[in-house]
């Protein structure tokens, strides 16, 4: 099954405010990502019939294994190509920005060719 990029954002938003938050609610959601509760609402319902996350009776909102994968690969992605683009010259809220468009659409195979050659840079 092939995920958009909109719920890849979601995924990975999740992600990132379950790292600081105690729980993750749609309203956390909206907040970060300057969103109408209702439409995350209905995202929230897409990435649960699709199993990517469960709801509690609470609301509160968690990953299922896929959704914590796609939200891992997403983030290490924007994580990566950010750093990357930095080092590039690129100042932090652009590289920030281009990353967020590139981690979506860039292939696999392409990805790993950056992430080793990031790594040897490192050495």
């Amino acid at each position: 099954m092939t995920i958009n990029e909109s719920s890849e954002n979601y995924l990975e938003t999740i992600l990132i405010l379950s790292q600081s938050l105690p729980v993750v609610r749609a309203v956390d959601i909206a907040g970060e990502l300057d969103f109408k509760k209702s439409s995350v609402s209905v995202a929230m319902k897409h990435l649960r019939e699709n199993n990517y996350i469960t709801v509690s009776d609470e609301g509160w909102i968690y990953l299922t294994q896929a959704g914590k994968e796609i939200a891992d690969m997403i983030y290490e992605r924007h994580n990566l190509l950010s750093s990357w683009l930095e080092r590039l010259g690129v100042d932090k809220d652009t590289a920030s920005e281009d990353a967020c468009k590139m981690e979506h659409v860039i292939s696999k195979k392409s990805f790993e060719a950056i992430k080793q050659h990031v790594e040897k840079l490192k050495d």
